[in-house]
């Protein structure tokens, strides 16, 4: 039991510093390369944990060369940017300037229901308010507001609510995904799917099929954003 508990603080300690020399704090933070050595290094651990038979150092040693290597190859990444974008990736613009970028979104098997979910974390209700977004090394989206939709550090006003009164905040929710209804989000803007066709055709859009994105309010504000290939 003794020997059990003393490998077990041992391993510990080792994990925790390995994890400080990789400089990150939380997962989140962690690149591609550096999830994988933490998910081994937990494999590798629990092993002379639980087998007191087998010697402290057969869980030492792969421990302390997987972290060698990661701190080698974060210094690679530092020195070159081809290292760094093979382990890590790049960043991908999935809107730019205002616009909604189906590829991008395609590429990274992300749907809309995705985006918006992300949107709103970051406190944002509609695209209208986005200007770019970006889906960053880590997996996190980065957002910029457009100018005219950020708050004024005195009061916290939008620049157009200093010339009218303020309106409440919509809840917009995609009715279309990739040619395909959403009666869930239909139901929550209290719409129907004849509502929808109609502002399709107001549009010049024929058919749903042709929509890679719509999203509708209450109040009968809708965004649409169309297939490449229909375009």
């Amino acid at each position: 039991m003794l020997i059990s508990l003393i490998r077990t603080v041992i391993l510990y300690i080792l994990i925790l510093a390995s994890l400080r020399l990789m400089g990150k704090r939380q997962i989140g933070d962690l690149t591609t390369g550096e999830l994988v050595v933490t998910l081994l290094i937990s494999d590798i651990a629990s092993l002379p944990m639980q087998d007191t038979s087998q010697p402290l150092v057969s869980g030492l040693i792969p421990i302390l060369c997987l972290v060698a290597f990661e701190l080698l190859l974060s210094f690679s990444m530092l020195k070159s940017e081809t290292v760094r974008r093979l382990v890590c990736g790049k960043p991908v613009v999935i809107i730019e300037e205002g616009r909604v970028l189906p590829e991008r979104l395609h590429a990274l098997r992300m749907t809309p229901e995705d985006l918006f979910e992300e949107l709103r974390q970051e406190g944002i209700g509609s695209l209208d308010e986005v200007a770019w977004a970006v889906v960053e090394t880590n997996g996190k989206l980065s957002v910029l507001q457009k100018a005219a939709c950020k708050p004024l550090e005195t009061g916290f006003l939008r620049p157009e609510l200093l010339q009218s009164a303020p309106q409440e905040s919509e809840l917009e929710v995609v009715v279309i995904r990739d040619g395909r209804f959403s009666d869930v989000s239909i139901s929550l803007c209290e719409k129907s799917r004849a509502w929808i066709r109609e502002q399709l055709a107001a549009q010049g859009i024929p058919s749903e099929k042709e929509v890679f994105l719509m999203t509708a309010t209450k109040r009968g504000r809708t965004t649409v954003v169309r297939k490449e290939s229909s375009k």
